[in-house]
């Protein structure tokens, strides 16, 4: 797979986390992919690259986006889910927690499509931020997320050294 694109700047063209990538062949080609809480847009625009019809979300609009995604501004954490009952082939949640959005999340997720989760979780604080508890996940939290509403293609939780060192769980389901 490309993993840059000529569409937005050298330093823009970040490589996607591994999981993410290793997971993407899983999503049905061309589909709708939904990046939640998409920062910079590195996945978002590397997905858009891939072929996929790509949508974001975050708080605040990033500059470095590109034109083939399509960004919603929106603040998730105190307002309304901003894609009502709207469902995706795959969505992408990556160094983003925010609990309560578990069942939007998952409700996003078209039958027979894949949710790609990555983020840090409890004994991350030794490596830095974040560190408070309510930004990290406590071990097989993500599973017992999906338990009963998907079926788990991938699961890992520990110490990884890059793209730094930190304490991250991942998830990849189907529903």
């Amino acid at each position: 797979m490309n993993t840059t694109s000529a569409a937005f700047p050298e330093h823009l063209q970040r490589a996607p986390s591994a999981w993410v990538s290793e997971h993407v062949p899983a999503i049905c080609p061309s589909g709708r992919v939904l990046d939640v809480a998409c920062g910079d847009g590195r996945h978002a625009n590397w997905l858009a690259a891939q072929g996929f019809r790509v949508f974001a979300v975050d708080r605040e609009v990033f500059p470095g986006l590109s034109r083939d995604v399509a960004f919603t501004c929106a603040d998730m954490e105190s307002g309304p889910w901003p894609f009502g009952s709207q469902t995706f082939d795959a969505v992408v949640v990556t160094n983003y927690l925010h609990r309560p959005l578990f069942g939007a999340i998952l409700g996003a997720v078209t039958p027979g499509g894949l949710l790609i989760y990555e983020t840090f979780a409890a004994g991350n604080e030794q490596y830095g931020r974040p560190s408070r508890p309510e930004y990290l996940l406590q071990p097989g939290e993500l599973l017992e997320v999906v338990r009963g509403k998907m079926t788990v293609i991938g699961y890992e939780h520990g110490h990884v050294s890059q793209p730094k060192e930190a304490v991250v769980q991942r998830l990849a389901a189907r529903r």
